[in-house]
């Protein structure tokens, strides 16, 4: 079974040392968030701030990341379709989905984009785990999955080292408005949520989990810069895909 009971306890479990942890109520508008993000990624960048965990949601649109094909917004007028600037495709947001902006600086951690998707995608794994349900990774797809169905995405833009964008867990949205796209490229895979798999779907439940798991997931990735030293920097963003 996907579903188990939800571990208790992670109600005002502290963040990772370092990592300032940010709530926002309601629902935030797109462009307000990505000018917010780009620019609490550039003062990271400068030195002038901490990284940066920002859990919120949006209103329901629909994002359209570099390698988003026409042909796979199947319903144009249905919802604001917005250019992400984010590696992947088409995909949705909305009431109901815990939204995850992780602004982090790569520069300490390796200078390796993948590292950071795989830590996003353990993270994710854990976090459900706590929630009672088993979260598995696909074997060609990034992202996660219960029992083949899609239940978070994960899609990154790097620049100047430090990550924007992040990932978006399912909760309890409304499922239907992923018919207007086609999910991250993948026609034939079914989207999920925690409401579909009869799991926990308060999100400040939701939240704590994300918190109290976040360390643990961390640590791999936290290695010291001298060991980075003769990484390259990208002149151009760096994507990777929903």
């Amino acid at each position: 079974m996907a579903v188990r009971p939800a571990k208790s306890g992670a109600q005002g479990a502290p963040p990772q040392s370092g990592v300032e942890w940010l709530r926002t109520p309601g629902l935030v508008p797109y462009q307000e968030a990505v000018a917010a993000m780009e620019h609490r990624a550039a003062s990271i960048a400068r030195g002038e701030a901490r990284e940066c965990v920002w859990l919120l949601e949006h209103p329901p649109l629909y994002t359209a990341g570099t390698s988003a094909r026409e042909s796979e917004l199947l319903a144009p007028a249905r919802l604001p379709v917005f250019n992400a600037g984010r590696g992947g495709r088409f995909t949705y947001h909305g009431p109901g989905q815990r939204v995850i902006y992780t602004m982090f600086d790569l520069t300490s951690r390796g200078r390796d984009v993948r590292a950071f998707v795989t830590f996003l995608e353990n993270w994710l794994i854990a976090t459900l785990a706590r929630l009672g349900v088993e979260g598995e990774l696909h074997p060609t797809e990034i992202g996660v999955f219960v029992h083949g169905a899609k239940i978070a995405s994960i899609g990154l833009r790097v620049r100047r080292w430090v990550t924007m964008h992040g990932a978006s867990l399912n909760v309890a949205p409304e499922l239907d408005h992923f018919s207007g796209i086609v999910p991250c490229g993948l026609a034939d895979t079914p989207i999920t949520s925690l409401a579909a798999l009869g799991a926990v779907t308060d999100m400040e439940t939701v939240d704590d989990a994300l918190r109290v798991t976040l360390a643990e997931a961390l640590r791999p990735i936290a290695v010291s810069a001298d060991s980075s030293a003769t990484a390259r920097s990208p002149d151009r963003p760096r994507l990777l895909p929903a």
